[in-house]
């Protein structure tokens, strides 16, 4: 069996549709306890552990830096210290914040990090404790995450279109949509082939393919789904928010192709079948 910290997360409900595994919701184990998600580690006995939980709000994070430390670096810091005591593999998702942005380059696993918002400090702060730990542990650092459920850049799209036929969307942030099954798919994946080889550890990057603006998301969005929107495309800043953004989110992922043999997986199938089930879903 494969543990699963996280239940209603994007990346969390579809490990959830998966063999094998089971997934720890806030009431089994909550991450502002980090002492509770390592004691759930040793209760379960898993084979393996996931951490597809996070504190994901980049913008409430600038006023609520401790609780996102607590929850995206204490945490997983505690998990992986507890698979490392129980010999186990430990998969954890980071994101591409750790980066500045800068440039337009791809970025390696192994180029400098620094983050520019709180958000991207914790979730580096969580890379460093994992690494830290001495555990068998993956660290898959991913971007622009979406699926058919929660509050992600599809499902916004869609309820503003609802009620209004032209739209503002950033076009100068460029990175790789990755669709919230692919991730799920990857993890599982990689915490069963840990299982079978003890040297497996490190940091891969995974991101859907191919990069585009958030403009040209929005338009790929629109065509697919059938709506009639214009775009105005704005600036980030033109476009104020409490957090900074990187402008480049673009991941090199041919590490992850070469050791792992995860390709990229394309946004654009993975987007029809979002909108498939959405559309399902309103039926």
């Amino acid at each position: 069996m494969i543990l699963v910290f996280g239940k209603s997360g994007q990346v969390a409900r579809e490990l959830g549709r998966l063999p094998t595994l089971r997934c720890l919701g806030r009431d089994e184990a909550d991450l502002a306890d980090p002492a509770a998600c390592a004691a759930a580690i040793h209760a379960y006995a898993p084979r393996a552990v996931i951490n597809a939980a996070a504190y994901t709000a980049v913008d409430k994070a600038e006023a609520e830096e401790g609780v996102a430390h607590l929850i995206n670096a204490e945490a997983p810091g505690a998990m992986a210290e507890a698979c490392a005591a129980c010999g186990i593999p430990f998969v954890h998702i980071s994101t591409d914040y750790v980066f500045n942005g800068s440039g337009a380059a791809p970025r390696t696993p192994e180029d400098a990090t620094a983050p520019l918002n709180a958000y991207g400090r914790s979730k580096l702060a969580g890379e460093a404790k994992v690494r830290a730990s001495g555990a068998q542990a993956v660290i898959l650092r991913t971007s622009w995450v979406f699926s058919a459920h929660g509050r992600n850049f599809v499902t916004t799209m869609l309820a503003l279109s609802a009620s209004r036929d032209r739209l503002d969307v950033v076009a100068d942030q460029i990175g790789g949509p990755t669709p919230a099954r692919a991730i799920a798919a990857a993890c599982h994946g990689i915490a069963r082939a840990m299982q079978d080889d003890p040297q497996m550890a490190g940091t891969y990057h995974f991101s859907g393919a191919p990069d585009v603006s958030w403009q040209g998301f929005a338009q790929e969005i629109f065509r697919e789904a059938g709506r009639a929107v214009t775009l105005r495309p704005v600036a980030s800043a033109d476009w104020p928010s409490p957090a900074a953004r990187p402008l480049n989110s673009r991941l090199d992922c041919s590490a992850t192709m070469h050791e792992l043999g995860l390709a990229r997986p394309d946004w654009r199938a993975g987007l029809a079948e979002v909108l498939a089930e959405i559309s399902g879903k309103v039926r």
